[in-house]
């Protein structure tokens, strides 16, 4: 996050197993290897969930430590805007034959990427998702009156 690079992988399938061999080849770079703390941030996905996958990470990694993003929350995950620029810059459906050349293709633009990554810089406050909270909740009361008023009438 410090430095905006990516890091990737186009492993043959997901698991555990892919997801800690990513994991190494960013705790093997000395600026995490030897940090006191780091922090990997993760959604609820099936590689990465719950305190077993916490403890698995601390055993291999005593200085890392497993912070999940609350459910339906992706986008508190500074690596979902990086899948978002992905997405628009790399790929379309029906571009590519075959796993092969996907994978050639993300991996060519991380390497890219990576020349020019700077961190996002990410504006959204405490006091942003408070007033997002109450805009919602509003908009739900609002929702809920009218649902009674329309079962009223009835």
């Amino acid at each position: 996050m410090h430095t905006g690079k990516v890091f990737a992988a186009t492993p043959d399938t997901t698991g555990i197993a892919p997801f800690m061999d990513l994991i190494g080849q960013v705790m093997r770079r000395p600026e995490y290897k030897e940090a006191p703390r780091v922090f990997v941030i993760v959604d609820n996905g099936s590689d990465h969930r719950g305190q077993a996958a916490a403890a698995r990470l601390r055993g291999a990694y005593p200085n890392a430590i497993m912070i999940h993003t609350p459910v339906h929350a992706s986008w508190l995950n500074q690596v979902e805007i990086v899948f978002s620029v992905i997405q628009r810059k790399v790929l379309t459906p029906g571009d590519f034959p075959g796993l092969g050349t996907l994978s050639h293709a993300l991996l060519a633009f991380v390497n890219r990427y990576n020349r020019t990554a700077r961190p996002f810089s990410w504006k959204f406050t405490a006091d942003d998702l408070t007033a997002l909270l109450r805009r919602i909740s509003q908009r739900e009361q609002a929702a809920t009156a009218q649902q009674a008023t329309l079962r009223q009438a009835a």
